[in-house]
């Protein structure tokens, strides 16, 4: 299919050399469970067949859209010489692309080789510019406030005893789409901020918190402040079941019980901070995650009413997906809340049974789209992202190896996570000789006065340092960025402020 982008052979360099045969040995063995659970059942009974359609058609016509960037340019480079080259070329990307490419850049074709890196940065930031105007004008994923489903979820939440989901995946590319499509939750019903092994920031989340319980008391939003509802604090770890020790978390080494025991660390951290800053059992609750990069497929530490939890146990949806194949919907259900409830290390809360059986009865549906779509596993393995997103932002995403994101204030605080985010973008394009795009993003709210200047400040500030610390990649034409704000209180896409391709590059203030 279109989308499939290979991924290029020497990206292993990234994280050290593979072992063929035992990495063989185990897609063949992820292949075979896949096969024959397809086999013994086209879907699952708790399978949503028509969601799966509309998300494949989503999946498809977004990434389609930066897979035909490079056959297109390959087209363009080889008319350069042309009489009419400019017009052939607008007219061919308009024609393949939906826009046009700049034209200061092709203007200098007759006296210089045509600057492809700038022209494939060019189509990755218009391409993602499309993307988000889709998403924030049309709802493809029918996820918005006001969406049924959105309004069905958040009910359901309420009813298992939490006001709010706050849900930390890693910022690894393979787990940009596991709200929306992996966990099938509407993306306005959870809060989602993504950071390298998923070590959130603590100080800024117990924020996040009090901004929840002071509009809970101000404004009875959600709900009530005394409704005796919890802050539900999610951390997402991931692992790979076709290459365990190479294609897991980054930041862990690949080592998936530290993984897990460093995001469950952290999820504890958060609730003593609260706990120390405000009073004992402060309506904070905690659930850690895995997925599996490779089926996308769940586990999920079943915590106690106390969140305990014991790292090495867990509820498997794939397990479950064969123990209940067979079994009517209802039936399947009931032995989904069994397993859990066995998997418990104590009396855990009714409400956190429910919603975890939500999430095994929803990623069921992630599981057979998977194997449908690819006939197994996912031919991706590893990293195959399309560009990298840095700030604070980015809502509209929510496809798997799309985006590497490095959420941050500043470079000096997200350094890590960059580097990582450039590791990873020199495996995949400039070892081809290509370009890394970074989108730089800062969310504002227009209700302040002066943000929006101040988030056009953050995205050139930010600019000037991404270019000073990858200086080389900058000046050889192999890093180019796209400056983005947009207005966190409307329904409106973001708004391009600034680019490194603009023919006069903005200043900083």
């Amino acid at each position: 299919m279109a989308y499939r982008r290979p991924l290029a052979k020497d990206i292993q360099r990234i994280k050290g050399p593979t072992a063929p045969r035992k990495r063989f040995e185990n897609f063949e063995e992820t292949r075979a469970i896949a096969s024959e659970t397809i086999e013994s059942a086209v879907c699952h009974p708790l399978t949503n067949t028509s969601q799966n359609k509309i998300l494949e058609d989503y999946e498809h016509s977004v990434k389609g859209s930066f897979d035909k960037i490079v056959p297109v340019l390959k087209s363009i480079s080889s008319i350069q010489n042309s009489n009419d080259f400019i017009l052939q070329a607008q007219k061919l990307a308009i024609e393949e692309l939906g826009f046009e490419l700049p034209l200061h850049v092709l203007e200098k074709a007759w006296v210089r080789p045509l600057d492809m890196r700038a022209l494939f940065a060019w189509s990755v930031f218009q391409a993602h510019q499309k993307a988000s105007a889709e998403f924030f004008n049309s709802d493809p994923l029918n996820g918005s406030e006001k969406s049924p489903l959105a309004k069905k979820f958040q009910s359901f939440l309420l009813e298992c005893g939490f006001h709010l989901l706050d849900v930390t995946p890693c910022s690894d590319g393979r787990l940009a789409h596991s709200i929306a499509y992996a966990m099938r939750i509407p993306f306005s019903s959870v809060r989602r901020r993504s950071h390298a092994g998923a070590l959130f920031d603590i100080e800024r989340t117990v924020n996040r918190w009090i901004k929840t319980e002071h509009k809970r008391f101000r404004e009875n939003m959600p709900n009530e402040a005394h409704t005796p509802t919890r802050y539900l604090k999610v951390v997402t770890y991931h692992f790979s079941s076709i290459d365990p020790k190479h294609q897991g978390c980054a930041a862990h080494g690949s080592d998936d019980v530290l993984a897990a025991k460093a995001g469950f660390q952290r999820l504890l951290d958060f609730r003593k901070a609260v706990e120390n800053s405000f009073c004992c059992g402060a309506s904070v609750d905690l659930l850690l995650i895995g997925l599996d990069t490779d089926t996308d497929s769940i586990r999920i530490h079943v915590p106690d009413k106390d969140s305990k939890t014991d790292l090495s146990s867990w509820v498997s949806s794939q397990d479950l997906y064969r123990l209940t194949h067979h079994l009517s919907a209802s039936m399947a259900l009931k032995k989904i809340k069994e397993v859990i409830k066995q998997k418990s290390t104590g009396n855990t809360e009714v409400g956190m049974i429910n919603f975890i059986a939500k999430l095994i009865e929803n990623n069921f549906s992630q599981i057979d789209y998977v194997r449908h779509l690819h006939s197994g596993p996912y031919p991706d393995a590893g990293h195959a992202e399309r560009f990298i997103g840095v700030g604070i932002g980015f809502k509209e995403v929510h496809l798997r190896n799309l985006t590497y994101f490095a959420h941050l204030d500043t470079v000096e605080e997200g350094a890590p996570d960059l580097d990582v985010g450039i590791k990873i973008f020199k495996g995949l394009n400039v070892i081809r000789d290509l370009p890394i795009p970074v989108v730089i993003r800062f969310d504002y709210s227009g209700r302040v006065p002066g943000e929006r200047e101040r988030a056009i400040d953050d995205c050139l500030r930010v600019r000037n340092a991404i270019s000073n610390r990858y200086r080389s990649l900058v000046d050889d034409g192999l890093l180019h960025t796209l400056l983005t704000i947009r207005d966190r209180d409307l329904k409106d896409p973001a708004e391009v402020v600034g680019s490194s391709l603009d023919s006069i590059p903005k200043e900083a203030h």
